[in-house]
């Protein structure tokens, strides 16, 4: 036993029992008031509780004296190449192509395929596309009652050739042409400039996010509601789980699981096509709406035992779920939420993980992992992008600028806090704060992701289920996200100005935003180009008011503020002569 063992599993064992109730006598006492936190590494609680750095070394200590029997792992289960007896003719399954596709949207082609013994197991399916020389190796997928689909998301138009190989005779040998034609569609988001985002077609991209963890296990009514409230909102981003979630307030079962149940126990090499249909109608969902879908892999609150399933249900089911999705223009991957307390998982595990869907994912989608307390080493290259929690109680946005140095990537604090009235320190921000984080976080040069965690008699907290924003942040980042559109290339770079221990961030010599937070300055002094001169706006961001100075400046003008917090200003530097 060790820091990664469950909070839970080590109650089990009278050893381990007396070193927690010297340690952390309030989760032994009660363990019950922890809810699904049980399961979570008695690392993490120990962070979590601020237990004392001597204390927890003594904790390790004692913990690494009581042996656990060795966990037993079930063996990968292998595709049958007899699954279908020699006299079936090759490539005689049914097949339907679309007469046409477009760039950048997903090619979908169908086949009707046998149905004995188990196809999510038994059967191997690829297709080969190709043009110009270029050839994509793209996975298939059994999606019940005898359908087997390939999906393709094409970035170039042309006469696109496809084959086919399968352990199955009859979906083993096809071969066809798809027409793919231009299209309006911007594609999949890719890293530009290093530490920003473009769609694929070049159309800047700014990830404004939300959080959204089982919008997609609840009712449908529900669902309906959150897309409407998502439909006016500024976000261009939902984090969003495959799993069902269990935790504080997050008590319903879904209605639908991911995989066949047999006497209790889920069947984890049977897949429940309804399931996964029914998130990817979801995630489409929001592609209309213009929102990308950060797709989260795992997570470790979880009453099911979707966290803990094994290595070959893992990586089994990492290959369903990206074959299924990775056509789809508005994906990202997230490998984890708080991958470092999902106790039963090593870092060869999550470097496992990267492999398979970097394999499998055809349109190369954007791919990071989430940390609890520990960040994870972004230096490997299968991260495009650092996504993170704050790891100090205090700080958070004023790290971006060192975490963009440190890792050469976009920094995206996907969870800077949540606006909400909870007890619990992750969910009780008010909306000043908040608003405060996400101006520090862009005029820092990184990216946020909002969160909603008030109070409701029904536990429709935004944060989960979804529903509707009943808080006063959205509406302000919607004012910031503005401001940034404005900008000339419609991002921020942090500008470091000499003397100026605020934050400002834009485009050098052309367009400055300057934050000046909880300060109240009564005036402040600029720096105008010399021989340019520039338009000044006092800028309110809690009342989301802004208000242009008459006249332009030049050399270094004294802007006059009304003293108090959350203020801003913006120079608009004009061209010169």
């Amino acid at each position: 036993m060790g820091e990664h063992t469950k909070a839970r599993l080590i109650l089990d064992y009278e050893a381990g029992r007396a070193a927690l109730s010297e340690a952390l006598p309030e989760f032994t006492s009660h363990p019950e008031n922890f809810g699904s936190a049980g399961d979570l590494p008695i690392g993490a609680l120990a962070t979590v509780f601020r237990v004392k750095e001597a204390a927890q070394e003594k904790l390790w200590l004692k913990l690494s004296t009581i042996e656990v029997p060795d966990r037993v792992e079930v063996p990968p289960i292998a595709p049958d190449p007899g699954y279908e007896v020699p006299d079936v003719a090759l490539a005689s399954a049914r097949i339907s192509v679309p007469a046409a596709g477009r760039v950048n949207e997903t090619v979908e082609i169908a086949f009707e395929g046998p149905s004995h013994g188990n196809p999510f197991t038994d059967v191997e399916l690829h297709a080969y596309f190709s043009l110009d020389g270029e050839e994509i190796r793209v996975g298939g997928f059994y999606d019940g009652n005898g359908r087997y689909l390939v999906r393709f998301l094409p970035e170039r138009p042309g006469q696109w050739q496809f084959r086919t190989e399968s352990t199955a005779r009859s979906l083993n040998g096809h071969a066809g042409t798809v027409r793919v034609e231009p299209g309006p569609a911007r594609g999949a988001v890719r890293v530009a400039e290093t530490f920003h985002f473009s769609y694929a077609d070049g159309e800047v991209y700014r990830p404004v996010g939300t959080t959204l963890y089982a919008w997609t296990h609840q009712s449908p009514e529900l669902e309906k509601k959150t897309l409407e409230t998502l439909s006016t909102s500024p976000f261009t981003k939902v984090r969003m789980c495959v799993f069902p979630k269990g935790y504080i307030f997050n008590d319903n079962d879904p209605g639908l699981y991911p995989f066949e149940q047999d006497d209790e126990t889920w069947d984890t090499s049977r897949f429940n096509p309804r399931f996964f249909q029914h998130l990817e109608d979801r995630i489409r969902d929001l592609g209309a709406l213009g929102i990308e879908a950060d797709v989260i892999l795992f997570h470790p609150y979880d009453r099911w035992g979707f966290q803990d399933l094994g290595a070959a249900a893992d990586d089994r089911y990492l290959r369903y779920v990206v074959r299924r999705l990775a056509a789809i223009p508005n994906v990202w991957w997230s490998l984890a939420n708080e991958y470092d307390f999902l106790t039963a998982k090593t870092s060869r595990d999550w470097e496992r993980f990267a492999k398979i869907v970097t394999e499998e994912d055809h349109a190369n989608h954007l791919l990071s992992i989430h940390n609890g307390t520990r960040v994870y080493d972004f230096s490997a290259q299968w991260a495009t992008h650092c996504s993170l929690q704050k790891v100090d109680y205090y700080k958070s946005a004023e790290l971006v600028e060192d975490l963009r140095e440190k890792w050469g990537k976009p920094v995206v604090m996907d969870e800077i806090g949540y606006e909400g009235d909870l007890e619990h320190e992750w969910g009780n921000l008010s909306a000043q704060e908040v608003v405060r984080r996400v101006w520090e976080t862009n005029l820092r040069g990184g990216y946020y992701t909002h969160g909603e965690t008030y109070y409701h008699p029904d536990d429709v907290l935004w944060w989960a289920k979804g529903g509707e924003l009943v808080g006063q942040s959205a509406d302000r980042i919607a004012f910031l996200d503005k401001l940034v559109a404005e900008s000339p290339t419609r991002r921020l770079e942090p500008l470091s100005l000499a003397g100026v221990p605020t934050p400002a961030g834009g485009v050098a010599g052309e367009y400055e935003l300057h934050y000046y937070g909880y300060s109240q300055c009564r005036y402040v002094t600029l720096s105008v180009p010399e021989g340019r001169d520039a338009v000044i706006d006092i800028i309110d961001t809690w009342a989301m008011t802004t208000d242009t100075l008459p006249g332009t400046y030049s050399g270094r003008p004294r802007v006059e503020l009304p003293a108090r917090p959350f203020m801003a200003v913006r120079v608009r530097v004009n061209k010169a002569p």
